[in-house]
């Protein structure tokens, strides 16, 4: 148990974090679909889109083998770190270089014409991530909790200043004639190029203070630890590249598989702007998975020596699905004040029925990273590609065949079949190689309920505001008391202390 509240302090620790930072960084979209038309938030989804996937490419599943190798038997956990850390910025140049030389390229093929700027801005935010990734795992692998919270925090912070100060004041004062924009090189009517450049400023910025925190490194290569970590990351870079596609490609396809006047009044591109839009809706799932994750990697590796680690692994697991499905009703019970409050514009209330199914995606998503252990801890990282594919080609499939007949449910359930039918894979296979007493069926069973009892609150409506609001959220107490029955007794030992010998 002290192990298990461990994981959750350190969980809360980044979940905190991740939320204020978040919640503030959520604000964005309010001042997005206030102050930009749905085309500019259409070119925002598919750039950063672009972004996620090479970013995997950029890192190449370097974090997680600095995890298994700084915890390794006899390896120097400060000699692993400035191998790597020496590796990801030799690395990062060169693709930091092509990606830049290449940004004519990238901005004829994705329809900005004019405007390679844009991408040789993406090539510098890219490399920045880059190199930050090692020193962010490092402040993660030394439990520097708080250390890591407070540099995401004052980047995301930084971030929201400089948004707000181009979207929102830069034109105000340009208008009462302060500043003259075109004399910094700046547009007034720049729209996804501000949030471009706002995320590039903030994450520049913040390198100097997280090299800082995590402890500075000389240069050097240590040739007979690299080859073993190549080894080991190289399946999880083709992992990582299916993944972020699983994860990215429906925001990213959207607008090229959607028919033109499929939605009336809509470009292809504003409903790529709705849909991405609403995929923020689901964000509060996808931070507790990622404050999860924070949390989690570290501290799995360094259980994996014990003997009693898929015991632990398994309650793990079922805290997990609990939690989230809770999390999952009330967000969806709770979407008519919560869309609105945060998605400005009445377009955007056409997409929020698809928010309990990108819901179930990232909460199946967080379930896969649960079952992946067994694949980290025993060095079979070359089935992550095989089922991270699988998911990708289902991803593209479902994209390519649902979205010109069902639209937004369309992307939606490309999330959702995605993440499915990774989980399965993936837990067929782990339970060959590394058998984990996962609470299975009873699992499925909290997954479906709360799956159902998610759209039940979402389409029960009434007259009354207040009787309406009771009656949605009461759908949560009704999970509870399911919860109580089916595990009873594990709740029971949580309060009853148990007498010294």
């Amino acid at each position: 148990m002290s192990n298990l509240k461990k994981l959750a302090g350190q969980t809360a620790i980044y979940g905190l974090s991740s939320i204020l930072g978040r919640s503030i960084n959520f604000l964005l979209i309010i001042i997005y679909t206030a102050y930009l038309d749905t085309a500019a938030l259409g070119a925002f989804t598919g750039i950063y889109a672009l972004i996620g996937f090479l970013n995997i490419v950029f890192t190449y599943g370097m974090e997680t083998a600095f995890f298994r190798f700084s915890t390794g038997k006899n390896l120097n956990p400060q000699t692993v770190y400035r191998s790597t850390q020496t590796l990801l910025i030799l690395s990062t140049l060169t693709l930091g270089t092509g990606v830049y030389l290449a940004a004519p390229w990238l901005a004829q093929v994705m329809d900005y014409p004019g405007k390679a700027y844009l991408f040789r801005w993406t090539a510098l935010i890219l490399s920045f991530d880059a190199i930050l990734a090692i020193p962010f795992a490092k402040l993660r692998l030394d439990n520097k909790a708080f250390d890591f919270a407070g540099a995401k925090l004052i980047n995301i912070l930084l971030n929201v200043f400089f948004n707000l100060f181009f979207i929102v004041w830069l034109p105000e004062l340009a208008s009462s004639g302060q500043i003259n924009p075109t004399g910094f090189g700046l547009n007034e009517n720049w729209g996804v190029e501000y949030i471009l450049l706002s995320n590039l400023l903030a994450n520049g910025l913040i390198i100097p203070y997280v090299w800082w925190r995590a402890g500075f490194f000389g240069f050097g290569l240590e040739k007979s630890i690299l080859g073993p970590m190549w080894n080991y990351s190289l399946p999880l870079l083709f992992m990582g590249l299916a993944g972020v596609t699983n994860e990215l490609v429906s925001r990213l396809l959207f607008e090229y598989v959607l028919p033109e006047n499929y939605y009336p009044g809509l470009s292809s591109r504003e409903a790529a702007g709705v849909f991405g839009a609403n995929f923020k809706l689901a964000i509060l799932m996808n931070l507790v998975i990622q404050a999860f994750k924070y949390a989690a990697e570290p501290f799995f590796f360094k259980q994996s020596t014990d003997k009693n680690s898929p015991e632990l692994y398994a309650k793990v697991m079922h805290a997990f699905v609990l939690f989230c499905s809770i999390l999952m009703i009330a967000i969806s019970v709770n979407l008519f004040w919560i869309g609105p409050l945060f998605l400005k514009g009445t377009v955007y209330s056409e997409g929020f029925f698809i928010v309990p199914v990108l819901l179930m995606g990232y909460l199946l998503l967080g379930v896969y990273f649960n079952l992946s252990i067994w694949f980290k801890v025993t060095d079979q990282t070359k089935y992550s590609f095989w089922i991270t594919l699988a998911g990708a080609v289902v991803s593209v499939l479902v994209i390519w065949f649902l979205v010109p007949v069902w639209g937004y449910m369309g992307g939606a359930l490309s999330t959702l079949t995605c993440y499915l039918v990774m989980t399965g894979l993936c837990y067929f296979y782990g339970q060959k190689f590394y058998p984990i007493p996962y609470q299975t069926s009873k699992g499925l069973i909290y997954l479906i309920c709360a799956f159902g009892l998610s759209y039940l609150g979402f389409y029960l409506n009434l007259e009354s505001e207040i009787l309406n609001f009771m009656l949605k959220n009461f759908l949560i107490l009704i999970f509870l008391g399911l919860i109580l029955v089916l595990d009873k007794n594990q709740i029971k030992a949580l309060f009853v202390r148990r007498s010294p010998r």
